[in-house]
């Protein structure tokens, strides 16, 4: 319960409206706003799959995952109002919460079709 807990807290208070996470919402000092942050999205597809939840994980994945690039990368962060790529590109980070997270959810479908 605590976890499910977790994961509807942060839908609730740290996704924009497209469904993507920020990594936090407070004034950090920086000049600049926040984007919303690939891999904070990736973990919550990987956690919805840890806790059962396979189809909304896959939705939180397939947001995510619809902004890797006709070359297969991903930056670190997106503008919640365009759309654009913000901070480091490619990043690594993002590739490897992509991997977890389709590793988590193809564990989870399996999982479920065995039982």
């Amino acid at each position: 319960p605590r976890m499910l807990s977790t994961i509807n807290a942060i839908e609730k208070k740290l996704t924009d409206p497209h469904g993507l996470v920020y990594r936090y919402k407070s004034s950090d000092g920086l000049e600049g706003g926040e984007g919303t942050f690939l891999t904070c999205t990736f973990w919550l597809a990987h956690a919805l799959a840890l806790a059962g939840d396979v189809g909304h994980a896959k939705e939180v994945f397939d947001r995510a995952a619809a902004f890797v690039n006709d070359i297969g990368l991903l930056p670190e962060e997106i503008d919640p109002c365009t759309g654009e790529y913000l901070g480091n590109y490619p990043q690594a980070l993002s590739h490897i919460g992509l991997v977890n997270a389709a590793w988590a959810i193809s564990l989870a479908e399996n999982e479920t079709n065995s039982t």
